[in-house]
């Protein structure tokens, strides 16, 4: 499974963006998909994901009432949308997909998101 992100960018606190993350490849056996971010100095972590049978959805308390997460199956694609953007939710975006029987993790380049106060 191969993974593209578009639609980060430079936005004001209390802004909008929406991300989007393409799959190709192996699409039918993704098992779940879903948005890490990582800031500089921290480490990455889950901000969102969603699961291809059940879909299911998990948020960060962080980001929970904020932002939601959804797919487009048809069209393979993944969405973030980001509402009440905060100068915190800086960082760098990745969009991940786990699929097949071995659970293997593809992920995309990433898109930075920046929020400025």
């Amino acid at each position: 499974v191969q993974l593209v992100e578009s639609g980060g960018g430079l936005v004001q606190a209390g802004g909008s963006l929406r991300l989007s993350c393409e799959a190709s490849g192996s699409t039918s056996r993704i098992n779940a998909m879903g948005w890490y971010r990582q800031a500089p100095g921290k480490q990455r972590e889950l901000v969102a994901d969603i699961f291809t049978t059940s879909g299911s959805t998990n948020y960060a308390n962080s980001v929970k009432g904020r932002f939601t997460i959804s797919r487009d199956n048809a069209k393979n694609t993944m969405y973030l949308q980001m509402n009440s953007l905060k100068p915190e939710d800086t960082a760098m975006y990745y969009c991940n997909a786990n699929w097949g029987w071995s659970h293997i993790d593809s992920w995309g380049q990433g898109t930075q998101v920046t929020v400025s106060s």
